[in-house]
């Protein structure tokens, strides 16, 4: 059952944001961000988690997931250091998230051969 709740919600998500890419004139890289910080603010109010416990990989993968992840990280380094934590926890939280990304694409980059458009 996880996975068909991680299936359908992950889907879910992915189709309500295909929605609004054709239904507004917004661009991509503006709604990559409208969603990293749509994330955080769901997670710093406290609704973020209860649905990430209910939908598991489907709405901790996508770009709302780590919106959420980043504002944990800070509410937890703020708790531990202060004022400093609100600069470095979101770097610290999204760190391992970020450089498999950039490790991953690399690596594809090298295999596939990508070309210039």
């Amino acid at each position: 059952m996880d996975y068909f709740n991680a299936f359908w919600i992950g889907g879910l998500i992915c189709a309500l944001v295909q929605i609004l890419m054709e239904k507004t004139k917004m661009m991509p890289g503006r709604i990559m961000v409208l969603l990293v910080c749509l994330g955080a603010v769901l997670g710093f109010v406290g609704v973020y988690q209860p649905f990430v416990e209910m939908a598991g990989a489907g709405a901790s993968v996508p770009l709302l997931g780590f919106g959420n992840v980043l504002m944990k990280g800070v509410k937890e380094a703020v708790d531990e250091q202060g004022l400093m934590g609100l600069f470095a926890g979101g770097f610290k939280a999204g760190a391992v998230g970020t450089a498999a990304a950039l490790i991953f694409g690399y690596l594809a980059s090298l295999i596939f051969n990508p070309k210039m458009k």
